[in-house]
């Protein structure tokens, strides 16, 4: 499988090409700079010079081009609302429309959990982040896209379990990123989890099997 990944440089994503080369995939990161460049090469992508702001659809779908999956996990990660809207709104529909003519039908989406921060701890500037958020998946839903959308909740650093609770609804908590990158690893290569919106959390279900039961229901 061929994975073009959008945000390959962050936390899931070099996670998530860990795992893709491990078991023989090939993984594209597309990165705006030099530093980036290093990450991907780092864990074992092939890196390719993007931007959402600036690329064009058509820019974009030629990156694409060839490709088995996109794995969109980008974020503009507090820089701004301007920033937010561009990246995480406006860059979502580019990547999915880019997908489209590219001829790439599978594509995921790192989302947010609906319920993060709630409360007002997170501020303006995340309250911006979450309706962003929500109206970039309502976009991918509604294209002819073989997408699924992945909303965990709280990212942690520390080492993954591989254990997850992942359902259409859940209750709100913390993820290792090492397991959310563990969770979209095991769902690119199961075509069946499709067309559907997850919740992921910590949890005492292994990853596999998470993704098998998902399937079956």
């Amino acid at each position: 499988m061929k994975v073009f990944q959008i945000g390959a440089a962050g936390g899931v994503g070099r996670r998530l090409t860990q795992l893709l080369t491990a078991r023989g995939d090939a993984a594209t990161g597309m990165h705006r700079g030099p530093a980036q460049d290093k990450t991907v090469r780092e864990a074992g992508g092939l890196p390719v010079i993007g931007d959402l702001i600036a690329d064009t659809v058509d820019e974009l779908a030629q990156k694409m081009h060839g490709h088995d999956a996109v794995v969109f996990s980008a974020g503009a990660h507090g820089t701004g609302i301007d920033r937010t809207t561009l990246i995480d709104g406006k860059g979502l529909e580019k990547a999915a429309d880019a997908a489209v003519i590219a001829g790439v039908s599978r594509f995921v989406l790192v989302s947010v959990f609906p319920d993060a921060l709630r409360g007002g701890e997170g501020g303006e500037g995340f309250e911006h982040y979450v309706k962003v958020k929500k109206t970039a998946d309502v976009y991918l839903t509604r294209t002819d896209l073989d997408w699924l959308i992945v909303r965990p909740g709280t990212l942690l650093d520390t080492p993954g379990t591989d254990r997850v609770t992942a359902g259409p609804a859940v209750e709100y908590g913390d993820v290792h990123r090492d397991d959310v990158a563990a969770f979209i690893d095991a769902a690119l290569h199961e075509p069946r989890l499709s067309r559907v919106i997850v919740e992921l959390t910590s949890g005492e279900t292994p990853v596999a099997e998470a993704v098998a039961r998902l399937t079956a229901g």
